[in-house]
């Protein structure tokens, strides 16, 4: 018996799930790689899943609708609407023939929502998968529900599926699980920091992703690396400037600035050998095999279309572009 073929390269697929602890950096690290995508040639969507997030600010475009908005050439960015998706999903699948026919069971549609879990999940994925289904993108980047959220989501069809046995909503969701199960098409990334929370909750979401879905994670990406400011020769260099009797050689020789770039030096490197160990544990913890890729700490306090830029220039470069 042969195993499973090579896992294809993370822009090969068709469908990316980018999600994350709260403040990691996944709505960066989403549309990076659409900006990568679109780079490379592929007719490219980045979708957020929070009609609240910020997705526009990083493609540096006004509010975004379920209606793609084109940022840039082979590039275009959207907000999911469940209320929206449900009307396309009566149109396009029930036949419904006008928009107004569909309003008032729209208008009940938060009732609906809450009565049955899930179906907001459905309608969201659904939609997702149909993009991917018509093959109206190359790749559909979505920048999804954080780590407590992303598996009852990506979960959905499955769920639905075990409810329903028979008919038109058993007929949609087989299709969406084809799309989701299949490694060649669909995968999750999973961005990360080195810090003690964020990869715990990536461990924890990774093994999750395995016991409960059968969704491929694709990568986790590490963010807000900080650089190692020295190598070895340098640090002891470094630690011997440091030193009192130096100090004050430097300072009676450059001025009192000596002191605040050293303290400075000093905080870049304990902050760097700080987060190794959480590091350590995260490359440990994972499954063989799991591609880890890194991204600079940009230093940065804005997340406009330059930062995009810089994450996909880095993006690229660990990818081997």
């Amino acid at each position: 018996m042969t195993g499973p073929g090579p896992s294809p390269g993370l822009l090969d697929r068709r469908l990316l799930f980018v999600t994350g602890k709260g403040g990691v950096g996944k709505t960066s690290v989403a549309s990076a790689l659409g900006m990568l995508a679109a780079q490379h040639g592929k007719r490219t969507l980045v979708c957020q899943v929070d009609a609240k997030g910020d997705l526009s600010d990083f493609f540096g475009v006004g509010p975004l609708a379920f209606t793609p908005t084109d940022v840039r050439a082979g590039l275009s960015a959207m907000s999911m609407d469940t209320e929206e998706s449900l009307k396309e999903y009566l149109r396009l699948q029930l036949k419904v023939p006008l928009l107004s026919r569909i309003g008032p069971l729209a208008r009940t549609f938060d009732f609906i929502a809450t009565a049955a879990p899930g179906v907001k999940e459905i309608l969201t994925v659904g939609k997702l998968t149909w993009e991917v289904r018509e093959n109206h993108y190359d790749l559909v980047v979505v920048d999804a529900s954080a780590t407590g959220h992303v598996v009852g989501q990506l979960g959905s069809p499955v769920a639905i599926n075990d409810l329903v046995k028979v008919g038109l909503v058993r007929n949609q969701t087989d299709w969406m699980i084809d799309i989701l199960t299949d490694p060649a098409r669909t995968g999750v990334v999973v961005v990360t920091m080195p810090e003690e929370m964020p990869v715990s909750e990536t461990l924890e979401l990774i093994e999750r992703l395995e016991d409960e879905t059968d969704i491929d994670v694709a990568s986790v990406i590490v963010n807000r690396v900080l650089p190692e400011l020295f190598g070895r020769g340098e640090e002891t260099i470094f630690d011997r400037l440091c030193e009192p009797d130096a100090r004050e050689l430097l300072g009676a020789e450059v001025g009192s600035g000596v002191e605040a770039v050293l303290a400075g030096a000093q905080l870049a490197v304990s902050l760097r050998r700080s987060r190794v160990p959480h590091l350590e544990r995260l490359r440990d913890g994972l499954p063989d095999g799991l591609p880890v890729l890194y991204l600079p700490f940009l230093f940065s306090r804005s997340h406009g279309v330059r930062a995009t830029a810089q994450i996909a220039e880095s993006l690229g470069e660990e990818l081997g572009f």
